[in-house]
């Protein structure tokens, strides 16, 4: 929490200038996801490296339609 207690912050140490802001723990996570869209995009575009991660397990889910 930053700003006395009034906003949260997170950030993507593995990925230099991603982090973001908000008013609760999900808007923060929605405005983070966002981010990493857009580093993502951006690094596409202009074709630089993408580093590989490890993403521990059950934190993300896979939905599969038949």
């Amino acid at each position: 929490m930053i700003d006395g207690g009034k906003r949260f912050y997170g950030e993507i140490k593995g990925l230099r200038g991603v982090w973001a802001v908000g008013k609760t723990l999900e808007e923060c996570r929605r405005n983070l996801v966002t981010t990493i869209e857009g580093w993502l995009i951006v690094r596409l575009k202009k074709n630089l490296p993408i580093p590989h991660f490890k993403i521990p397990s059950g934190l993300v889910s896979v939905n599969k339609y038949a």
